[in-house]
């Protein structure tokens, strides 16, 4: 009896003991080689019941320089607890590529990390190894290059193949298409963002420009002054781009400061003043001096420098083809290919405006009553493009009280309180003094709206639990890294979303007053902890936040999953509208 006792207690004591784990380096054994084909072979062999976190395994080149990990090939990974996890020992095929035409032998440092789980229930903490590889660059430049004549017998499957954003999308198309490709692609880009915003304020400045050559002007020279307007907008476009390209700079901010928009602003109303015919304006003496003496010489002076400032001060806007090649610029370092694109993209932004270009030209009136309407119609027309830079810096009151002047004053000149005059003249002139009366005295009660600026005499009324939950969808604003750090880390597990914003941002605000302000969209956007980066001053702060995530000016809008860590496929660059957006937001 007292043997059986023993025997059973000893019984419990063996199914009572607890597990036994295994050590680190026994649960998993990493492996990384260099092949023939300077790739590197990577791997992480795991015990039994061990398995390993599909997000955890990270591939890391140090002391590279230009060498950069082109694509990872992973193997297939299965749910477990909600986690995608690698049950079987996985293996990695990883592509290098050098950025720049070298060749030699360089030495590389290749960590790989990895995080993984025992069935049985302990978790082990990160875990990483590094290996030293010698590899051969000119052997990159081959794969490049291979890669590009058979890239139809090299893709990956479409089950493989990883999803990424248009701007990366983009980037890839410049790296790898034809040169006749790209450039057409780029210039077809162009012409659509000629629709954009953006290009609208340069409408009245090339046709007040065309216009304020006076006298004797053709069909001919407009259309060449016109050419030259567009390829000194496609020069500092260019220039810019591949410089932030390069430097990983804001492309719009370095000449958004408040005393360079006063300064330019200062030249339309100066412009606008020359077509009211106060004075004949022209460059600086000492500059004809160096150029010409001719006036026909002046002029194309005159314009390349207005078309040069235009670009870089009226019309900065960062859509996703000008991301892209940004991007491609900064990774590969070919600011040759890079900035021809830009030249292209450029010139079908432009293609629009050599049409307004020569139609002020070809339609200008003869000399008399109806050219001096036409000549002081344009100069209204300036002094509107120095009002809306001027918003970007300026108080919104100040802005709309501008605007408002800017209104009344042009009423009169139309004949607002004449009799004798055209009905179809007299109706136009009616209805703008009647709109910027009602926008002078929406600014003295306090309005903000420049559609809706009687808003403030609404009466209060009861909303609904929905409409009260919409007008509560709120940003929280960031202008560090260390402020978005803490928000990042007090929201880890939710769905956040990060807009990045500048006052002096033209498709900025048309993404608040059209696409947030959408019904459906406030509604999605409640789901998500919104923050916005606030870069208006472009400081060192700014440029770090920008820096970090990639970004070269905005409206840019970054998503990140439930580790806090960027969902690079689906940021946003440049203008969306509502409906697309929402589409957008539910797939995050």
């Amino acid at each position: 009896m007292k043997k059986i006792v023993l025997f059973l207690f000893g019984a419990v004591l063996l199914f009572a003991a607890p597990p036994k784990f295994l050590m680190p380096d026994e649960a998993f054994i990493p492996h990384a080689k260099l092949n023939d084909a300077m790739q590197i072979e990577a791997s992480v062999q795991i015990a039994k019941d061990i398995y390993v976190y599909a997000d955890k395994m990270k591939f890391e080149l140090k002391n590279a320089d230009t060498i950069k990990i082109a694509e990872i090939v992973s193997p297939e990974s299965s749910e477990h607890e909600g986690e995608m996890v690698y049950t079987q020992s996985p293996d990695f095929l990883i592509t290098l590529q050098n950025t720049v035409l070298s060749t030699g032998i360089k030495t590389v440092e290749f960590e790989l990390s990895f995080q993984g789980c025992s069935e049985q229930g302990l978790c082990y903490e990160p875990l990483s190894k590094t290996y030293s590889f010698d590899i051969d660059t000119s052997k990159l430049h081959l794969i490049q290059k291979a890669t590009a004549l058979f890239s139809d017998t090299k893709s990956m499957k479409k089950e493989d193949a990883k999803e990424i954003s248009q701007t990366d999308s983009i980037a890839n198309t410049i790296s790898s298409g034809s040169l006749g490709l790209i450039l057409l692609t780029f210039f077809g880009f162009g012409l659509l963002l000629a629709l954009t915003p953006c290009v609208f304020p340069m409408i009245p400045i090339i046709s007040g420009v065309i216009i304020s050559q006076g006298e004797g002007l053709t069909t001919k020279k407009a259309f060449f002054l016109s050419v030259v307007y567009v390829l000194a907008m496609a020069v500092a476009y260019t220039i810019a781009g591949v410089l932030a390209g390069l430097f990983g700079s804001n492309l719009q901010a370095a000449l958004q400061t408040p005393w360079v928009i006063y300064s330019f602003a200062a030249v339309f109303v100066a412009l606008a003043m020359s077509l009211f015919g106060f004075y004949e304006l022209k460059p600086p003496s000492f500059l004809l001096t160096k150029v010409s003496q001719s006036r026909q010489h002046r002029g194309v002076f005159s314009v390349a420098i207005m078309g040069f400032l235009s670009a870089l001060i009226v019309g900065p806007c960062v859509a996703a083809p000008l991301a892209g090649a940004l991007v491609y610029i900064g990774q590969t370092g070919d600011a040759l290919l890079g900035g021809m694109a830009l030249f292209v993209m450029s010139i079908g932004m432009g293609l629009p405006l050599i049409v307004v270009g020569v139609s002020a030209g070809r339609f200008m009136p003869k000399p008399g009553h109806w050219m001096v309407m036409v000549t002081n119609i344009f100069g209204i027309m300036m002094l509107g493009v120095a009002v809306w830079m001027l918003g970007r810096v300026i108080d919104i009151y100040i802005t709309m009280l501008l605007w408002s002047i800017l209104g009344i004053g042009a009423a009169i000149y139309f004949g607002v309180f004449e009799k004798e005059i055209h009905v179809f003249r007299k109706s136009l002139a009616v209805i703008l003094f009647i709109y910027a009366t009602v926008l002078f005295v929406g600014t003295l009660g306090g309005g903000t709206s420049m559609t809706k600026p009687l808003e403030f005499l609404k009466p209060q009324v009861m909303v609904s639990d929905l409409q009260e939950e919409l007008q509560s969808v709120e940003f929280e604003k960031v202008s560090s890294l260390k402020e978005l750090d803490v928000i990042l880390s007090k929201n880890k597990g939710k769905k956040i979303m990060l807009d990045f914003y500048a006052d002096w941002c033209t498709a900025c605000k048309e993404l608040e007053e059209i696409t947030f302000s959408d019904n459906n969209v406030m509604n999605k956007m409640s789901e998500f902890v919104l923050i916005q980066a606030d870069i208006t001053a472009n400081g060192k702060e700014q440029k770090e936040l920008s820096k970090k995530y990639g970004v070269f000016g905005p409206p840019a809008i970054l998503f990140f999953d439930k580790n806090a860590k960027v969902i690079k496929s689906k940021t946003i660059v440049g203008f969306i509208g509502p409906d697309e957006f929402l589409a957008h937001l539910n797939k995050i």
